[in-house]
Parts: C-alpha cells; sequence; structure tokens
C-alpha cells in the first residue's frame, strides 16, 4: 500500500487492480497506464485527503466500495444499476473500446456459425453446454454483456477471482482449457505479449448489439464523504478529459485505430451534457468502424 502523507484527517482509499491499458504493475509498461496516470493527479489537487492506495481484485474492490464507514474509491469503474445502489459515480471520464470475445485461430471454426461479420452471437454462441467462457469475476463488461452472462449456466462461465485473472485465463486459453475467453482487446494484447505470445495467433470478435466504445467513470462510497470528494473529482476530470486522457489511452491502440479514436474521443463528452453525467446508463451509444488487430507490437 503507497501513502501520501497530509495534514488532512480524513482519509481517501483509493483502489486499484491490474488491467491493462489503465493500470499495469510489472513488466515494460509499468506505471504508465491511464489511470498509473490520472490518479497522481487526482492526488495533487486534493490535498485535503490523506491518501493511500491498495491493490485488489474486481471482487474485493466492490465489496469495500460498499463499507459506507470509510471512504474510498475506485478510478476505474463501469456504471451498473447494481453498483449505483451503492457506489457515487463521476462524470464520464474515458470513452474506452468495449469488450469481446477472445478466440485462438484455431478455434476459429467452434464461432464462424455465430458470427454476422465479425460480430458474435455471444447468446448462440453459448447454447454448446461443451463450451465454457472464461471471465473475471464481478467484472462488468457493459450492460448486453452482463445481461447475456446472467442468464448462462454456471457452467457455461468460468469466473476467475485472482488479481492477474485476464492473464491467468489466458493462459488456461493457450493451455487449452478453456476456448472462449472474454476482454478488452488492449488489455488482452499487452498480456499476450508478457506471456511470450503473438496476438497473430488470436481473434477478437466484438459481442452483437453493442457499442464500440463505454465509459469509464471512478466511483466512491455512497456516502456523504463519498458526495463530497467526488464533487472535487469532477472538477479535476472536467479539465483532463477532453484531450490529456484520450491521448493517454491512444497509446495503448494498434497504430490503425489512433487517429480514428481520438477523432471519435472529441465528440466523446461535448454529446455529454450535465444531463447525460447523471445518466451514465446512457454511455453505450457510439458508433465506429471495425477493430483492426493489426500491428501487434507492445503499446
Amino acid at each position: 500500500m503507497l501513502s501520501v502523507p497530509s495534514s488532512a484527517q480524513e482519509r481517501l482509499l483509493w483502489l486499484v487492480r491490474d488491467l491493462p491499458p489503465f493500470s499495469v504493475s510489472e513488466g515494460p509498461e509499468e506505471g504508465r497506464g491511464v489511470i498509473d496516470q490520472l490518479l497522481p493527479q487526482l492526488i495533487q489537487q486534493m490535498p485535503e485527503y490523506a491518501h493511500s492506495t491498495v491493490r485488489v481484485n474486481r471482487a474485493r474492490g466492490l465489496q469495500m466500495l460498499q463499507d459506507s464507514s470509510s471512504l474510498t474509491c475506485d478510478p476505474m469503474l463501469l456504471w451498473t444499476a447494481e453498483r449505483a445502489r451503492y457506489v457515487r459515480f463521476s462524470i464520464p471520464l474515458l470513452g474506452v473500446q468495449t469488450s469481446g470475445l477472445v478466440v485462438r485461430k484455431e478455434n476459429h471454426a467452434l464461432v464462424a456459425p455465430h458470427l454476422d461479420g465479425e460480430a458474435v452471437d455471444l447468446q448462440g454462441l453459448l447454447s454448446d453446454p461443451s463450451l465454457r467462457l472464461g471471465v473475471v469475476a464481478e467484472r462488468s463488461y457493459g450492460a448486453v454483456i452482463d445481461d447475456t452472462l446472467s442468464h448462462l449456466p454456471d457452467a457455461s462461465v468460468s469466473r476467475h477471482y485472482g488479481t492477474q485473472a485476464t492473464a491467468n485465463l489466458l493462459q488456461m486459453q493457450r493451455l487449452g482449457r478453456l476456448r472462449l475467453v472474454l476482454g478488452y482487446w488492449p488489455e488482452v494484447r499487452y498480456l499476450i505479449q508478457q506471456q511470450g505470445g503473438s496476438p497473430a495467433d488470436y481473434q477478437f470478435h466484438p459481442v452483437q448489439g453493442v457499442k464500440p466504445y463505454q465509459f469509464l467513470h471512478v466511483g466512491c462510497s455512497a456516502s456523504p464523504q463519498g458526495q463530497a470528494a467526488m464533487a472535487h473529482i469532477d472538477q479535476v476530470l472536467t479539465q483532463l478529459r477532453q484531450t490529456v486522457l484520450p491521448n493517454l489511452y491512444a497509446h495503448w491502440l494498434d497504430l490503425a485505430q489512433r487517429a480514428d479514436y481520438l477523432e471519435h474521443s472529441r465528440a466523446f463528452f461535448s454529446e455529454h451534457t450535465a444531463a447525460h453525467a447523471e445518466r451514465p446508463e446512457q454511455d453505450e451509444r457510439h458508433a465506429a468502424g471495425p477493430i483492426n488487430l493489426q500491428d501487434p507490437q507492445p503499446r
């Protein structure tokens, strides 16, 4: 755990987890994730708090956010109706590529009958009882995918609770113990390379009905203290989300995607009026082109 000395009495605990391209705890990009670089700026501009950071997995982080007796914040949350019961959400801070299905090319025949272009019918694919889908426990993959997962039998889903959950799922996939994994392509590509693999051996399929972008938020405990902290956090994010954060995120994208992403990012928050900021359930609504998996160099 890291702490920042302060004369302030109130303690603010930041929850972070290994999730490239947002937070990276080891390897050549250590500390260069988007949130790795955002968090020091938030801390610097909130000197009235005694800041600490702790690295937790997704499930543990959500448990800690539900404890309203302490001031706890997570700087990389997707909005969900369930989380909104116990989390105070910031304005959207960053539009990011949505998650999708990761398969090794050798298993393409499994998904081919369920493709419409590049997009996969996830529910139709998983109607095959012999298939299991690897997911990170308690992670939200967006409203459409979360709803699909909620209707699957437990036998169809392999949930991983570890702090290196996605990396472990990819190892299981490489060893043939799993054939299907849900993930964010920038995260998956980086982890595959860290494991000595080649992204060229994999395919990424967006899920039918899911928009190309979704929005990250800071989330704090739903308490008066959390609401007070969020008012300050929103002020800082308003300054950073127009250009600084999109450029940090674009660093992690395939070269072929960067220009398009930065172009789309200019419209993300011009459309997010104050009303939209209070209704983050509308976040998944932006259109963009297909994702190109070329340029497997690390970012």
